[in-house]
């Protein structure tokens, strides 16, 4: 199946979700290409977002390490990107470990399908909350919204430029 997404010569969209999983005061963030942004990846047709979670992180990590919780935030994101407008939806839920989850719960570890030789690799960084502000992460209000995320959903809108 494909993500739910087009691309056209005049404009793109993409449908989005993500999950926010917090251990221990730091939040896994994952890092490509200089930034942050929480890991997650395209709905495909047909699935729902918390399964898109599974699916992706079970790709990414390589195991089945999570449990979807409730829906948080959604953003509506419109920006450029090769000189052409895009608008992405995407929706952060909340995670829990699994018991039986086998990942570093501290500093780094490599994307599943990434060598730390490969030119552009993905790597996954637990990052500590209040350090959030210090680094170019996606979406940019994401330490605020941590401190509300109990505040029930949020709905935010980002217009680059």
């Amino acid at each position: 199946m494909k993500d739910i997404s087009y691309s056209t010569d005049k404009n793109g969209f993409s449908y989005r979700a993500a999950g926010i999983l917090v251990h221990d005061g730091k939040v896994l963030l994952q890092k490509h290409d200089g930034e942050y942004a929480f890991p997650g990846g395209g709905v495909m047709f047909g699935e729902t977002t918390a399964e898109t979670l599974i699916r992706e992180f079970n790709e990414e990590i390589g195991e089945n390490i999570i449990k979807v919780a409730e829906l948080k935030w959604v953003w509506e994101n419109f920006y450029v990107w090769n000189n052409k407008p895009y608008q992405q939806i995407c929706v952060y839920h909340l995670l829990k470990l699994n018991a039986n989850a086998c990942i570093p719960l501290n500093g780094k570890f490599i994307h599943n399908e990434y060598s730390e030789n490969d030119s552009n690799p993905v790597w996954f960084y637990w990052i500590p909350i209040n350090e959030l502000k210090n680094i170019n992460v996606h979406p940019s209000n994401a330490a605020e919204l941590l401190r509300r995320i109990d505040e029930g959903v949020q709905h935010f809108i980002h217009r680059e430029g």
